[in-house]
């Protein structure tokens, strides 16, 4: 098995660890044994004596993590003994060699590695045939190595036992191990042959002994001169030497009485004064550990005054006296782990004070002065939990703020209620049920109650997250100062360990000399820093012995703890390290504007309440226009107030009262149009008198107001209604429902005015009820629907005329209309404006179909008088007579009703109707423009028609060109 192992040693992988490279051992004869080593600890302690080396040795998990080791091997007896895969165990398996054939397993050819041939070394072969020829040539001329080997070895082994320093032939080994005797000493006896062979060796060790004695006379005679020399040389060294000791017997003996009669004396003062400054060390240790006895005692007392800051100074100040001025003390070993079970306490008792004093803040009547209650013992607490790390409590305080805001309306409610004796406490339990049983004046007194309530609970809570503000930034700066200053000492420290001046060469003389294993000048620094080193825990002392000296003094030492100081070695207090960072102070500060922000939503939320319990019934849908005008303003004011407050732009409570306002806007559009369509349906389209206060209407109107004018005080002087209504020095002569709807979409826009954010809703529903009107009034009066609805026995020339002259009215409106709702549209609403086109479009369509009426009613009468009309005396006819006084009824329903142009258009319309039926007659007649006496009774005729329509009034100057009822000739 020895032999196997020496013939095919174990491939081991390269240091590279995963590269699938194996390489052999050099040589098995430099393999060194290694000792047995225990497996290594994966995180080894501290190394101790011989065993640490031997585990450092060993291969480490964590420092040789990237280097293959032997705990990379994937071959191990206990895996080859549990193979699953063998029906059998082999029966060799304890006498097979070792090896890569050891473990049945399938090396896998390598996909990085190519196929390497004869021909891939062709070049090299080429590139060194030269030098090979010539290393055959050379190794042909040289003697062999083997010889050469034999020689040195021999000569080798020689040299050394003759280099040997206790060589000595006298020794019987070293005498064998010079002269080989030991052949000639057989067991068989000396034959003749060794006899001549011992003979031999005499002779040639007697010849060597004779040549050695030569060559040291010889050499002695080389240099006889030099030996002589350093014969002399040596006798004067010696007397050198006896001189040289001489001088230091005296001068040991000077020095040892300069020690006895000058240092002797400095050290014992030396050694007395550092054994003073030990027992001072002392004394002052003892004193720091009495007062630090006395810290638990003292934050008992500090608790007891809820002076939690002091309390947690204390603590971190002896902490930190435990560990760097005391540490090591064994009576204070469980003071430190006390210690940090106390700061656990105080935390949980500072958690549940700030709930406490959340508590009663938030819940303490609105009516007392003060915003912030108790502020030094808010700002108190807010550092203490700062400097826990505690940054959660704003959390507790939204929490507290949230039911303080649903107490705010409970209580709100139930003072109500206790003033009204028609609501029974007892017999209706809920809230939205006693707020539904109020009227309208009694529930929105208590809405203005609650507004008004939430308003001082904002300006509170913002007092008092302002102080809590106050103290985070203060901390905040704090944290920055704290930085410079443990700058400029950084660099100050710097500075401070630039080299000094050197010493002068009596103090570095006297630093040589040690006293008890300490330098002179370093006993002499210790001397000089003793009191700086007394100062340092007397001024711990004095910390800790203010805190239990006085409890009273635990306000001033609150405010004051909130300053942060600083070691006098350079490092910064225990408290700066747990006070928090920059960064979390900054998201506290944020975090405390969010809070801000989240009280302006609660409330807000909590009257969204108050307002969907009163319209879940709705009863806010059968407001007056005046009531919901009254609770969007407040609503409005509310709103307005808390943004001031909280810079914070609250939607749920603008969001609640437009979703009222749609309805409110719906169900007074639907009251509109309903009591329109009652007004058109009982309209009977005769011109009625116009009161004047809607002649003031419409004066107020061209004056800009487009407001509904204020209720005039009753016993005023009534002043006469008009026949027509006046507007821009035209007379308007209107029925009776037009001067409603002029009131009506003045209402419209009166909604408008006060309440801003309906105003698209508004305007669609304006437009909507502008359409029914039109569409009702055609139906009515170009559909002769009047005569089913109203009973008219016919639809007059007058009723048209009246119908046109009041859709010219709400056209005139319409652009007035239209700029007061721009001026309350956002440039991205302008769009919607464009229905007021739409509905001017269908007005003057309207207009016009009237118009196209009234010319159609004549148009069949001049058809129907005209086809009986005959060229014969007398002269005028009676057909011309009877169109003249058609064309005077005409005009005298007109007249009164549409003004001069346009009755003189109407007219000129009427007239070429009349002049083309006239045409065509006198065509079927064959009657020509010849001079013959049709035609001069047709004169006549045409002479009389014109002058009765221009003696009518308005259309004296009327050109009628009657001479196009005659054909041209061609």
């Amino acid at each position: 098995m020895a032999s196997s192992h020496s013939s095919s040693p174990v491939p081991h992988p390269s240091s590279g660890g995963n590269d699938g490279m194996f390489r052999k051992d050099r040589d098995p004869s430099s393999r060194h044994p290694r000792p047995i080593r225990s497996l290594p600890d994966v995180c080894p302690k501290e190394p101790m004596g011989e065993v640490s080396r031997g585990l450092c040795e060993g291969p480490s998990v964590v420092v040789d993590q990237h280097r293959w080791t032997v705990y990379n091997s994937k071959v191990n007896l206990p895996a080859a003994l549990n193979d699953p895969r063998l029906a059998k165990r082999e029966s060799d398996f304890f006498t097979k060699t070792w090896g890569l054939e050891f473990a049945e397993t399938e090396v896998m050819p390598s996909f990085y590695l190519p196929s390497i041939t004869k021909e891939h070394f062709a070049p090299y072969l080429q590139e060194t045939a030269q030098r090979e020829r010539i290393h055959e040539r050379c190794k042909n001329i040289c003697p062999n190595k083997d010889e050469l080997d034999a020689v040195s070895s021999i000569t080798n082994h020689h040299g050394n036992i003759f280099m040997k320093p206790d060589f000595a032939l006298d020794d019987p080994a070293t005498f064998n191990a010079v002269l080989p005797w030991s052949h000639f000493n057989s067991a068989g006896g000396k034959t003749s042959r060794d006899v001549v062979s011992s003979r031999l060796l005499q002779e040639k060790l007697s010849h060597y002994l004779d040549v050695v004695e030569v060559s040291i006379a010889r050499q002695i005679s080389l240099r006889s001169e030099a030996f002589f020399h350093a014969m002399s040389s040596q006798h004067e060294l010696q007397d050198r030497l006896t001189q040289t000791t001489r001088s230091v017997a005296v001068l040991r003996g000077r020095t040892a009485a300069i020690e006895r009669v000058m240092c002797e004396g400095p050290l014992r003062a030396l050694r007395q004064a550092l054994t003073r400054s030990n027992c001072v060390r002392l004394h002052n240790k003892l004193k720091l550990m009495a007062a630090v006895h006395q810290t638990q005692p003292t934050v008992q007392l500090l608790l007891s005054t809820s002076e939690f800051v002091g309390a947690l100074e204390l603590i971190a100040t002896t902490k930190e006296v435990l560990q760097q001025e005391l540490q090591g003390i064994h009576s204070f070993r469980h003071l430190g782990s006390q210690l940090c079970e106390l700061e656990k306490l105080i935390d949980k008792m500072m958690v549940e004070d700030f709930s406490m004093y959340s508590r009663s803040d938030l819940s303490r009547s609105l009516d007392e002065e003060g915003q912030v209650m108790e502020k030094d013992r808010l700002e108190s607490l807010v550092f203490g939990l700062l400097r826990q790390r505690k940054l959660d409590f704003l959390d507790i305080y939204s929490d507290e703020m949230i039911l303080a805001a649903k107490s705010i309306v409970t209580q709100c409610v139930v003072d109500s209620v206790s003033r009204i004796e028609e609501i029974d406490p007892d017999v209706v339990t809920k809230l939205a049920d006693r707020m539904r049983l109020m009227t309208f004046p009694q529930w929105f007194q208590l809405l203005k109650s609650v507004f008004e309530n939430f308003i001082l609970f904002l300006k509170r809570i913002k007092a008092t997250l302002s102080v809590v503000r106050n103290v985070v930034l203060e901390a905040l700066d704090s944290n920055q100062k704290s930085r410079l200053l443990e700058l400029e000492r950084a660099e100050a420290g710097a500075q401070a360990q630039a080299p000094g001046t050197p010493l002068s060469q009596g103090e570095a003389e006297l630093a040589y000399l040690t006293h008890e294993g300490l330098f002179i000048s370093d006993a002499l620094n210790e001397g000089g820093q003793e009191q700086s080193s007394v100062v340092g825990p007397r001024q711990s002392q004095l910390r800790l012995d203010g805190c239990g000296s006085d409890s009273a003094s635990g306000t001033t030492e609150s405010s004051s703890s909130r300053e942060h100081t600083f070691q006098p070695g350079g490092g910064a207090s225990i408290s700066e390290d747990m006070m928090p960072s920059d960064l979390e102070l900054g998201r506290v500060a944020n975090n405390i504007q969010e809070l801000l922000y989240t009280a302006s939503d609660v409330s807000h939320d909590r009257c969204v309440k108050v307002l969907m319990a009163r319209a879940k019934d709705g009863s806010l849908e059968r407001l007056s226009s005046a009531e919901f005008v009254c609770l969007s303003q407040a609503v409005e004011g509310f709103v307005r107030d808390t943004e001031e407050l909280c810079c914070r732009r609250s939607v749920s409570l603008r969001g609640a009262l437009q979703s009222q306002a749609n309805r409110f806007v719906n169900r007074f559009h639907e009251e509109r149009k309903t009591k329109l369509s009652l007004l058109l349906d009982n309209e009977r389209w005769k011109q009625a008198e116009v009161p004047a206060e809607f002649q003031d209407l419409v004066n107020s109107i061209a004056d800009g107001r487009i407001t509904l004018p204020e209720r005039k005080p009753q016993g005023t002087e009534e002043r006469k209604p008009s026949d027509y209504l006046r507007i821009d020095g035209q007379k308007y002569a209107v029925v009776g429902t037009v001067l409603i709807l002029i009131r009506i979409f003045l209402e419209y826009c009166q909604c408008v005015n006060d309440i801003p954010s309906i105003a698209t809703d508004m305007l669609t529903r304006l437009s909507d009820l502008l359409k029914h009107f039109n569409s009702r009034s055609c139906q009515l009066v170009l559909g002769a629907g009047a005569l089913q609805v109203v009973g008219l026995k016919t639809i007059t020339t007058k009723n048209l005329a009246l119908a046109s002259r009041c859709l010219q009215l709400v056209v005139h409106y319409i652009p007035v209309i239209r700029a007061h709702f721009e001026t309350k549209l956002t440039p991205k609403q302008y769009s919607v404006l464009r229905h007021f086109d739409h509905i001017t479009k269908d007005y003057n369509d309207h207009i016009a179909e009237i118009s196209s009426k009234l010319v159609a009613i004549m148009d069949s009468l001049f058809e129907k008088v005209l086809a009986k009309y005959e060229v014969k005396a007398p002269m005028p006819s009676a057909c011309f007579r009877n169109v003249c006084k058609q064309m005077a009824k005409m005009h005298e329903a007109l007249y009164e009703l549409l003004p001069e142009e346009q009755a003189q258009m109407l007219f000129l319309r009427i007239n070429a109707s009349f002049k083309m039926h006239l045409k065509r007659q006198l065509a079927r007649l064959g009657v020509h423009h010849d001079g013959g006496p049709q035609h001069g009774l047709v004169t006549v005729d045409v002479a009389f028609y014109t002058e009765n329509v221009q003696a009518l009034r308005t259309l004296e100057k009327l050109d009628l060109n009657m001479a196009e009822i005659w054909e041209q000739k061609r």
